[in-house]
C-alpha cells in the first residue's frame, strides 16, 4: 500500500479540520444546573475530597485514563533532531493510536528544552496530570537518563516507547521464530544493525529472556562495538562490547542466527545473509526502507523467517501491538512503574496469541483467506482486538505479582470491562 506526500497532508486536514485529535467532555453540560456541577460552585467539592485523600483524583477526574505522550523533537522518526514543533504530527499520531486501541486519552505535549536536566524538570512538574508518561521520539543516550530519572522520581509509569515498545514486539516475534527454527534461546548469535535506544532495550529485554550477554553483537554506523572504540559510545552500550578491534556488519553477521536491523534501509547484501546460519530469522526493521527489501531476502534465503516494519509485508513488527495494551494493563491496576516483569509478559501474551486460531472477522480485515501460525504468521495482526484483553491482562497481573499495586484484577470482570469500551471482539 503505497500514499503519496498529498495524500498524508490530505489526511491531516481533511474536512477542513487540522491535525487528529480533539478534547470532548464526558459529563452533560445543557443547563444551567450542569454548568454549576461541572464548574462553580460544584467543583469544589472534588476538590476538597481529593485534598482530603490523594487518591480521590482518580475517583473524580480522568488521572486514571490520561497519559501524557511527550517529546522534545531530537530523534523524530527516522526523521533526526527536527525540533519539538516538528514532533506533534506524530505525538497526535500517538494519541490516535493510544484512543483506537485502548480507549486511552492523550494530552501531546511537544517541549522545547534539548537540556535533559531542564525536561526531566519540566515533565516532573506536569505528571500530577496523568496516569502515566509515554516518552517518544527522544534521541540516544540522553533518553536513557531522561527515563530513569523520571521514573525514580515519580509514582506513575514512564514508558519510553522507542525503547520499550519496539523490544517488546521483537521479544514476542522472536520467541516464536525460534519456536518454528527449533532454535534454542541460550544458543543463538544475534546481532543488530544499529545500537540506540530501540536496540539497546531490544537486546536487554532478549536477555531477561534468556539470551546470554556473550551471544549479542552491536554493529552501527562506526561498526562493531568493541572494547576499546571512542566513537559514538556510552555507558548503556559498552555492556555489549565485542573483541577489541574494529569490523563491519559483513564480518559480524556471519554465522549468525539472528539479524536484528534498527538502523537504515539497504544495507544489508544477499551476501551477507548467505554466511548466516541454517533457517535464519531476519528483522529488518528501518522504515520505510529495511535493511533489505522483503523479497531480495526470501529469495536469498527461501527458509528464512523474515519480518519489517511495514504493514505490506507478513510479520509486521509495529509498537502498536503493545504500548497502548501495556498502558491500559497498567493504568487499569494504577502501577507505579512498568518494571521488566510485566514487558516480559507483554512478549509473552503477543507469542502465544499468534498460535490462537485467527478469527474470521480479522482475516476479512486483511482481506486473508486463512492465517496459521507459521513463518509468515508470528506475531499477531495489529487489528486482531483480543490483543487488548491478552495483554492487557497479563501485564496486570504481573504488576500486582511484583509488588508494584494493591488492585487485582478478575480476568471475567476485567473482559466485561473492555467489552463495554469496546476493545473486545
Amino acid at each position: 500500500m503505497m500514499i503519496s506526500s498529498d495524500d498524508a497532508l490530505n489526511y491531516h486536514q481533511l474536512d477542513g479540520i487540522p491535525g487528529k485529535t480533539c478534547v470532548m467532555p464526558t459529563k452533560p453540560l445543557e443547563t444551567q444546573r450542569d454548568l454549576s456541577l461541572a464548574y462553580t460552585p460544584g467543583v469544589a467539592v472534588p476538590v476538597q475530597e481529593i485534598e482530603k485523600d490523594p487518591k480521590n483524583v482518580y475517583k473524580y477526574t480522568n488521572k486514571g485514563n490520561l497519559v501524557g505522550v511527550i517529546s522534545n523533537g531530537t530523534a523524530i522518526l527516522g526523521l533526526g533532531n527536527l525540533g519539538a514543533l516538528a514532533s506533534k504530527p506524530v505525538m497526535e499520531g500517538k494519541a490516535v493510536l493510544f484512543k483506537k486501541f485502548a480507549d486511552i486519552d492523550v494530552f501531546d505535549i511537544e517541549i522545547d528544552a534539548l537540556d535533559s536536566e531542564e525536561l526531566i524538570k519540566i515533565v516532573a512538574a506536569i505528571a500530577p496530570t496523568f496516569g502515566g508518561i509515554n516518552l517518544e521520539d527522544i534521541r540516544s543516550p540522553e533518553c536513557f537518563h531522561i527515563e530513569q530519572t523520571l521514573q525514580d522520581m515519580l509514582d506513575i509509569p514512564v514508558f519510553h516507547d522507542d525503547q520499550h515498545g519496539t523490544a517488546v514486539i521483537v521479544g514476542a516475534s522472536l520467541l516464536n521464530a525460534l519456536e518454528i527454527t527449533g532454535k534454542k534461546l541460550d544458543q543463538i548469535k544475534i546481532v543488530f544493525s544499529g545500537a540506540g535506544a530501540a536496540a539497546i532495550a531490544s537486546a536487554n529485554l532478549l536477555r531477561s529472556l534468556g539470551v546470554p550477554c556473550s551471544n549479542i553483537w552491536l554493529t552501527d554506523i562506526e561498526g562493531l562495538v568493541y572494547e576499546g572504540r571512542r566513537e559514538l559510545m556510552f555507558p548503556e552500550k559498552l555492556v555489549y562490547a565485542k573483541g577489541d578491534h574494529p569490523a563491519v556488519l559483513g564480518d559480524v553477521i556471519k554465522d549468525a542466527d539472528v539479524f536484528i536491523g534498527l538502523s537504515a534501509g539497504n544495507i544489508v547484501t544477499p551476501e551477507m545473509l548467505m554466511t548466516m546460519s541454517d533457517k535464519p530469522i531476519i528483522f529488518a526493521m528501518a522504515n520505510p526502507h529495511p535493511e533489505i527489501k522483503y523479497e531480495l531476502a526470501k529469495s536469498t534465503r527461501p527458509n528464512a523467517i523474515v519480518a519489517t516494519g511495514r504493514s505490506d509485508y507478513p510479520n509486521q513488527i509495529n509498537n502498536v501491538l503493545c504500548f497502548p495494551f501495556i498502558f491500559r494493563g497498567a493504568l487499569d491496576v494504577r502501577a507505579r512503574k512498568i518494571n521488566e516483569e510485566m514487558k516480559l509478559a507483554a512478549s509473552k501474551a503477543l507469542a502465544a496469541l499468534a498460535k490462537e486460531p485467527v478469527p474470521a472477522e480479522i482475516l476479512e480485515l486483511y482481506e486473508l483467506e486463512s492465517l496459521e501460525f507459521g513463518i509468515d504468521y508470528i506475531i499477531p495482526k495489529p487489528l486482531d482486538k483480543r490483543i487488548c484483553y491478552s495483554v492487557a491482562m497479563e501485564v496486570a497481573k504481573a504488576a500486582f505479582n511484583t509488588g508494584l499495586t494493591e488492585i487485582q484484577l478478575d480476568p471475567e470482570e476485567y473482559k466485561c470491562k473492555l467489552e463495554r469500551l469496546g476493545l473486545m471482539p
